[in-house]
């Protein structure tokens, strides 16, 4: 009788745990059920551990309670619906580069695409071309490699007059407008079809542009030898200004411009 109570007693206590974890649940269906302004979201869903192939996961978001940008209905979908959805933020604002995504088809950041009204659904993806971490996280080793191979710094072949730093001039400066606000989202590298191809080689138009800006800092001092690292067939000439790089940039930069005028320099060497 004793063990008989117990089991009784066990089996009630795993009810109320099971309908306290379903409530929350069952409130959401009823807020979407009564909600009159439901966007809804495909998502794209892959779990390596356990899928043996991607999917789309349909999420409805009542826009009444949710603000106006494509992270933030994310961020609630995380938070209220599903909390196994997997996707990279940080700033919010633009900055970091780490939520890109291909939304609605175009590469852009979550933080900036605003939510378009409307019936239809939003599409979201990885960005293309690259494998799959888990969900909307791309694996940017690849990608992170090829910028560290163009040097990304300065390099000098002499100390600074006065031994502190080194001086520019306001016209000098201006030059690199256009090119150092670059984020390093990837946004513009995967959305090129020769990058696609070739991204074991090409470099693609975020290192591309990041090599440019150094070439047109006037305190350094290896813009030859920085040519000359791309004067192989693959690293910078798979460019075919096919301009999708320019056209997706969230940022408003122009890399196939950078990439042109790197392409200029090197034939007047």
């Amino acid at each position: 009788y004793h063990l008989q109570v117990e089991t009784v007693s066990t089996m009630l206590n795993r009810a109320s745990r099971m309908v306290a974890q379903r409530l929350p649940q069952i409130h959401q269906v009823r807020a979407a059920s009564t909600a009159t302004n439901v966007k809804q979201f495909k998502i794209y869903r892959f779990d390596p551990e356990k899928d043996s192939k991607p999917y789309y996961q349909t999420y409805d978001v009542d826009m009444n309670s949710c603000g106006p940008m494509t992270l933030d209905a994310l961020i609630k979908i995380k938070n209220e619906q599903d909390a196994t959805l997997t996707f990279r933020r940080s700033c919010r604002e633009g900055i970091c580069g780490s939520c890109a995504m291909n939304i609605d088809g175009v590469n852009t950041l979550a933080c900036l695409s605003k939510i378009e009204s409307g019936s239809g659904a939003m599409k979201i993806n990885p960005l293309p071309h690259m494998y799959v971490i888990k969900d909307l996280v791309p694996d940017m080793t690849n990608f992170y490699q090829q910028y560290k191979s163009i040097e990304p710094y300065l390099k000098t072949k002499a100390k600074p007059e006065g031994g502190k730093e080194y001086f520019q001039t306001k016209e000098d400066r201006k030059k690199l407008d256009g090119m150092y606000e670059c984020i390093l989202c990837a946004c513009c590298s995967t959305s090129c079809p020769s990058y696609w191809w070739n991204s074991d080689k090409y470099l693609g138009p975020a290192a591309l542009m990041q090599a440019r800006r150094w070439m047109a800092d006037s305190r350094d001092d290896y813009g030859d030898e920085r040519k000359e690292k791309l004067r192989d067939p693959f690293s910078m000439y798979r460019c075919h200004t096919i301009m999708n790089c320019t056209k997706t940039c969230p940022k408003g930069l122009n890399p196939g411009k950078a990439i042109a005028e790197i392409k200029k320099d090197m034939a007047e060497i």
